[in-house]
């Protein structure tokens, strides 16, 4: 484990976003269901797209890597099945999606993962497929990992719960298009993280693949075949939060390029937070920038974008006295860590007060911003909001695991320190 660093800096410049991890994970998904071969230009190269990559290898996907991206094949096999293992890290995404993929095929396929991903939720997924003919078994009645899912799934019509992951949503509308005949896909209840939902459907549509959706219902027309055409992943706007949060939060001004707002992301939501927190957002053709100071609390729904919860939490900590509401996102504390609690432990490690509500979160910013001494920090969007209040204390902070970055955003350092280096203050 390593610990990072991190002074008082203004952050200044222009820097390109890396490519969307959201839309990495999918269009390795769609590429696979092509059933032939399909480059993905421009992927994110991170711990969590890598899980998937490789899970994809353990199905039978050939794999070719290039300067210009990856080329997925998937292979027909022949001769006696084989038990695959997926191992896929601390990647939810990459155990949600893969789980549907392995039940569309015949043979047994084992999942494998972190202790923390054992024990995210999957039971509802895991039904859904049941319902549609697969069988999941699992020596743990508590833990979702290790299981082991075979299918094949038999298109139908199948009811899922919206308010515990949106990915469940994102899996089922992925693999139902490619089954014989139309499928129905009924979600019960709030649908939380709904912009993830609508990044799958944008994949869907680039890929020829149609989808009726009225309100709560999907209806899944079957016999569909993605198109093989090249994927090109646009830039992470969960990325770029942070560095435009680091101009605003010190005072600064910061370009980001690359982030497409053609294509839903959840957290291009940060921009509207950002202005409406006293920061001046301007958007040009090719690159968004942000310029601070932040003058103003903020009372957010944080439902449709709960990775920026942690972020929001930071900057509103920075609002010297003024009092924010961080509403909504319920299932935060099913992500990597309890994002809730570990989001208020963070402001309050700052100098902020806080008050923890049923369904908000309350923070009252502090005056005078404390240096941040926190080596055990592991949660990868954690870290990256407690780098963004570093550059705003007092003085040096020691920030870990400093690691954790390569889950989402293997530049995150490089990025931040080339920003406040144009500040003209060392890190």
């Amino acid at each position: 484990m390593s610990i990072r660093t991190v002074r008082p800096a203004q952050a200044l410049g222009r820097v390109q976003a890396p490519p969307s991890k959201s839309y990495t994970h999918r269009a390795l998904i769609a590429a696979y269901l092509a059933g032939r071969r399909c480059e993905i230009a421009a992927p994110l190269d991170s711990d969590d797209t890598r899980a998937t990559r490789d899970g994809l290898f353990a199905l039978g996907a050939r794999i070719r890597h290039s300067r210009r991206g990856w080329t997925v094949t998937r292979r027909r096999r022949a001769g006696r099945p084989l038990r695959r293992t997926v191992r896929c890290g601390e990647s939810g995404t990459t155990l949600r999606f893969l789980s549907a993929v392995a039940a569309l095929g015949s043979e047994p396929v084992s999942f494998e993962g972190s202790p923390r991903l054992a024990v995210r939720p999957m039971d509802d997924l895991f039904e859904a497929l049941r319902h549609l003919g697969a069988t999941i078994e699992s020596p743990s009645k508590t833990r979702a990992l290790p299981c082991t899912i075979q299918g094949p799934l038999i298109a139908g019509t199948v009811s899922l719960r919206g308010d515990v992951s949106s990915q469940f949503i994102s899996a089922l509308l992925l693999v139902l298009p490619t089954l014989s005949h139309s499928s129905t896909l009924q979600i019960l209840g709030e649908t939380v993280s709904e912009p993830y939902v609508e990044a799958t459907l944008a994949i869907l549509e680039g890929r020829g693949i149609r989808v009726r959706r009225a309100q709560n219902t999907f209806v899944i027309p079957g016999g569909q075949r993605y198109s093989a055409r090249t994927i090109v992943v646009p830039g992470d706007a969960s990325s770029a939060a942070y560095l435009w949060a680091a101009g605003a939060a010190t005072g600064g001004s910061v370009s980001v390029e690359g982030v497409s707002t053609d294509l839903p992301q959840a957290d291009l939501a940060i921009l509207p937070i950002l202005s409406d927190m006293g920061a001046r957002v301007e958007r040009g053709s090719r690159s968004v920038r942000v310029t601070g100071p932040l003058t103003r609390p903020i009372s957010v729904d944080l439902t449709g974008s709960p990775d920026l919860f942690p972020l929001v939490a930071v900057l509103a900590a920075l609002v010297a006295d003024q009092r924010s509401q961080l509403v909504g996102a319920p299932h935060l504390e099913f992500k990597e860590t309890n994002r809730r609690l570990e989001s208020i432990r963070l402001a309050q490690a700052i100098g902020a007060r806080t008050s923890n509500h049923p369904s908000y979160v309350e923070v009252v910013g502090t005056p005078a911003p404390r240096s941040l001494n926190l080596p055990l920090l592991d949660d990868h969007r954690l870290v990256m909001s407690a780098a963004v209040a570093a550059l705003a204390g007092p003085g040096v902070s020691r920030i870990g695991r400093a690691e954790a970055v390569s889950k989402s955003f293997p530049g995150f350092w490089t990025a931040l320190s080339a920003l406040t280096k144009m500040g003209g203050k060392s890190r």
